[in-house]
């Protein structure tokens, strides 16, 4: 289809959107999303896309795509919602987008347990919970709960510790406690364990408090709080309390002093700035709680060629409190953003309360906008020398498989995969995704053998891939996965002619396979007798070798998984007489097949619907 015609058929299929809001979709003759968007009127929005003002970016876009899609929502607000979530999952080629999106990290705070732990997590969902972040960066998330942890001792283990009626902890099952002694955080008092009783409900719930304040930023609230439990202490004479106070105080002050502190009369917001070069974004975000700057990070965007800052911090604002643990009352940006009505509608229903969004012209927040202008300018040039390095690499590396493979141009997604188990037991198959030369961790994917368990490698790889382009985003529905530039397999010329077996089957032939052999680190593809070898100093050698050995270590981290859950319950399978019932009874009392290996038969017996004589054959069964 030359370029007139398509436009006609794009502009034709606008025609029939309705006026509604939305999100529409840009797709290429693949059926790759190339771009996601929102819209409060889904028609009019999209027929901007066909006028004479676009900039280069989108006309480039525009003249690529060759369909368009778009999914009805309830308001602008869900709107926001979908786009964010359409961007992580497609990672189109034209939208503004955060960089390894998955990998933030936040702090969560469990507070649905008796007892509640602090650690550091990737992943959202648990209503119970207070979540803080995302963070831009984990090790300084690490920091923080490493200061944290000495400041107001808490667990970070996953016992299931309840309270009993007088308030103390008890572990469930006592079992899971080797010994009934807690471990070794307690001696070196980072944690006050409440697994054997130790600390009472309240008083640990108290403390858990005072950490949630010091992840919110209120260090002024909390410094005043040890300042009079210290005087207490002291009046009381309990001397030993008040100087272990003095030290939590004296540590709370040198936080506080780190900051850079502005009198803004203790309100809470966050100010945010964007720099761009050359296709290259980063925004900088301060978060101001009590009138103190508590934390700075900055984010790394792509997809950001021919965008100005006002366009690149309004998609950044989007995603990022999209996923965001809290909206703040207030949001400082240093200049006007486009779509500022529909992204305060969206705030405000997010954080169930009104939000502002201010572009201060003079006085203090002025400078502060200015000052996160400054930084993140300052944060591009650093990150920019680190990409150009990385870059440079990547790019030859890619250039030269396109030469070497003979592909019309450089493999943008790579999708590799390796099969892995013991003697045919226990098959599992990995597919790790590259693109752009980068680890795509989102993407990755694993599959269990339904064909049952043989020692047949072509086979199982024939299977998986079958399995994999099921899931074509060539698909009718367009909801399956991206379709691949480059198919790396781990194996020789027989897993390669299992893959082009399978992509057969599933009628794309036209993805490029190769196959590369571990022994002489040989690349054989079809059509073609003898293989291809790299040189040895090759940085194309070197990108598939990575990607190769990433996708062994997926494959063999999830066989080990499996091997392990299957060798437990095989265990128990193996004994007459007890069925899921008495399974579940069993490992419900002692946790585990180890405890149970350590417990006395009497033990074993005293479980319903055990008795006895079961209870003289599990022994003899786990012992075995």
């Amino acid at each position: 289809m030359d370029r007139t015609s398509r436009r006609e058929s794009l502009e034709a299929q606008v025609a029939s959107f309705p006026a509604e809001p939305g999100v529409y979709l840009f797709k290429d003759g693949r059926g790759r999303v190339v771009y996601v968007g929102k819209a409060d009127v889904l028609r009019d929005r999209v027929r901007a896309y066909f006028g004479p003002s676009l900039d280069v970016r989108l006309v480039r876009m525009v003249e690529r795509a060759e369909r368009l899609e778009y999914v009805l929502t309830g308001s602008i607000s869900e709107a926001f919602l979908l786009e964010a979530n359409l961007i992580k999952q497609h990672h189109p080629r034209y939208n503004i987008r955060l960089k390894d999106d998955k990998s933030y990290p936040y702090v969560k705070v469990t507070l649905g347990e008796d007892f509640p732990r602090i650690l550091r997590t990737r992943t959202l969902g648990d209503r119970t919970a207070r979540y803080f972040g995302p963070f831009a960066n984990a090790k300084s998330v690490d920091q923080s709960l490493d200061l944290l942890q000495k400041l107001f001792p808490y667990r970070t283990c996953k016992l299931t510790i309840v309270a009993d009626p007088d308030g103390r902890g008890k572990t469930v099952p006592p079992s899971a406690l080797p010994g009934g002694r807690p471990c070794l955080l307690f001696h070196l008092k980072r944690c006050t364990a409440p697994c054997v009783g130790n600390a009472p409900k309240q008083e640990y719930r108290a403390t858990i408090e005072k950490s949630v304040l010091f992840l919110e930023g209120r260090y002024e609230t909390l410094a005043r709080d040890t300042r009079r439990e210290m005087q207490v202490a002291s009046d009381a004479l309990a001397f030993e309390r008040a100087a272990e106070l003095r030290d939590r105080l004296q540590a709370i002050e040198r936080t506080l002093d780190r900051q850079e502190v502005h009198s803004y009369k203790g309100d809470d917001f966050d100010v945010l700035a964007a720099a761009v070069a050359e296709g290259d974004a980063v925004v900088q975000v301060f978060r101001v709680r009590d009138g103190t700057i508590v934390s700075r990070d900055h984010f790394a965007l792509e997809g950001s060629e021919g965008a100005a800052p006002p366009e690149v911090l309004a998609s950044f604002l989007r995603q990022h409190y999209a996923i965001a643990a809290a909206v703040p009352p207030e949001i400082v940006v240093p200049v006007p953003l486009p779509d500022a009505a529909a992204f305060v509608a969206f705030a405000e229903e997010r954080r169930k309360g009104p939000v502002n969004l201010l572009v201060p012209q003079r006085g203090k927040k002025r400078h502060l906008a200015e000052l996160a202008e400054r930084n993140a300018h300052d944060a591009l040039e650093q990150e920019r020398v680190r990409w150009l390095a990385d870059r440079g690499k990547t790019d030859t590396a890619l250039r030269e498989l396109a030469d070497a493979l003979g592909l019309e141009a450089p493999p943008r997604r790579i999708e590799c995969y390796d099969v892995s188990h013991v003697q045919g037991t226990n098959v599992v198959s990995s597919m790790v995704v590259f693109e752009d030369g980068r680890a795509a961790k989102h993407a990755y994917r694993r599959f269990r053998a339904k064909i049952t368990d043989r020692n047949d490698d072509f086979t199982n790889m024939r299977d998986t891939l079958r399995r994999r382009f099921q899931r074509s985003a060539s698909a009718s529905d367009g909801a399956g996965w991206p379709i691949p530039d480059l198919v790396i397999l781990d194996g020789g010329k027989g897993q390669l002619s299992a893959g082009q077996a399978a992509l057969s089957d599933a009628g794309l032939l036209q993805i490029p396979i190769a196959a590369l052999a571990k022994e002489h680190e040989e690349l054989f593809v079809p059509n073609r007798h003898d293989p291809i070898v790299l040189p040895r100093t090759s940085q194309g050698l070197y990108l598939l070798q990575r990607i190769r050995d990433e996708a062994h270590r997926f494959a063999v981290t999830y066989h080990q998984k499996v091997r392990g859950k299957r060798a437990v319950r095989s265990v128990l399978d193996d004994v007459e007489g007890v069925g899921p019932a008495r399974k579940r009874a069993l490992l419900r009392r002692f946790g585990s097949v180890r405890a149970m290996r350590d417990a006395p038969v009497s033990d074993l017996a005293a479980v319903g619907g055990v008795g006895p004589a079961l209870a003289e054959r599990i022994k003899q069964a786990i012992e075995g």
